[in-house]
């Protein structure tokens, strides 16, 4: 059947793909790809998904890892959706017992909070407790991760939740353009899902227009992200790798594409974090890690090492070597 969805899907809009809301196990993934992703172009991957909230709450980027190992394998034509939150609450189903708690303790102590028994029925900010620099943290580990990230309407401005309304229907409100009556998103006078009007979170405060005018605001850190993430095509195409790190709350992914490298580092942890490790170069004068989001650049130290201190929740996008000669050339 999916197979005949999809060469029906291509015949009429050669340029469409099926993303598939597929919450499977890591092992049956292939079934729902086809062998060479003649079933389904693109899966939502639960299964990082989960354990990149298990990480974060537990400061551990162990389950993470494994959790992107198991979801390795795909067709080459093929992409995994990378995702934070979406339209349902957020599944924990696959956590142990123990783990789950860990994941309702962070993040939906109250039981209001919580749905089902096994999901967290809330908005990213509010789980993180509007925290600008765990929002970042969490929205570069989405980008960075292997496959295609995928964005929900409102977070990309923060918008929070409304516990009073029914189960999934808390994270459903209507979407928050601007400070004109229903936040802009509808002229009815009833609109079917009532805007968030209270708190911090309410439209007045958290709003498109609001923070298109803001250059500091997170719609245009979002939007920086998003552009520098289009920039690097070895997260989508090139095969990864984890580099060590002493510390567990440390994520480091390296990617390789077409003689190219990039390197992602976390601090999933509240404290600052020093972090020393060795990278594989092409050459002998490739040996600066290139950041990609400030000047704040890495060179080696004796025998090849680089030390690179991490403040709470931060992160760095490295490329490998191969632009060290425009440093040198604009400092000559």
């Amino acid at each position: 059947m999916l197979r005949t969805f999809s060469q029906f899907l291509n015949w009429r809009e050669g340029d469409a793909i099926i993303l598939a809301e597929a919450n499977v196990l890591p092992g049956t993934d292939m079934q729902y790809f086809g062998k060479s992703g003649e079933r389904l172009q693109m899966m939502f991957n639960f299964e990082a998904n989960q354990h990149l909230f298990l990480a974060m709450a537990s400061s551990d980027s162990t389950p993470l890892i494994e959790a992107v190992n198991a979801t390795r394998q795909r067709p080459d034509n093929a992409q995994w959706g990378q995702f934070l939150r979406n339209h349902d609450e957020l599944d924990l189903g696959r956590l142990t017992k123990t783990e789950r708690q860990t994941v309702f303790n962070a993040f939906g102590p109250d039981p209001i909070m919580q749905l089902y028994q096994r999901g967290i029925r809330r908005r990213l900010a509010p789980m993180l407790h509007g925290d600008r620099r765990r929002l970042e943290l969490a929205y570069s580990l989405m980008l960075t991760l292997p496959g295609t990230p995928v964005l929900r309407y409102g977070d990309e401005i923060g918008m929070g939740d409304n516990l009073a309304l029914p189960e999934r229907n808390c994270a459903r409100t209507p979407m928050q353009w601007s400070t004109e009556p229903n936040a802009g998103f509808t002229k009815s006078d009833r609109p079917i899902m009532p805007v968030i009007d209270k708190g911090a979170y309410a439209y007045q405060h958290v709003n498109v227009a609001i923070q298109r005018r803001d250059p500091n605001s997170f719609l245009n850190w979002m939007e920086r992200m998003i552009r520098m993430r289009k920039e690097v095509p070895e997260i989508s195409w090139g095969d990864f790798s984890f580099v060590r790190a002493r510390n567990p709350e440390i994520l480091a992914i390296r990617y390789d594409w077409k003689n190219n490298a990039v390197l992602f580092m976390h601090n999933l942890h509240s404290e600052p974090r020093e972090v020393r490790f060795s990278v594989d170069y092409k050459g002998e004068e490739e040996r600066i890690l290139v950041n990609l989001l400030s000047e704040e650049h890495s060179h080696p130290e004796k025998g090849n090492r680089h030390c690179v201190v991490m403040e709470p929740y931060g992160y760095r996008w490295f490329r490998i070597g191969g632009l060290d000669y425009l440093l040198k050339r604009s400092t000559s």
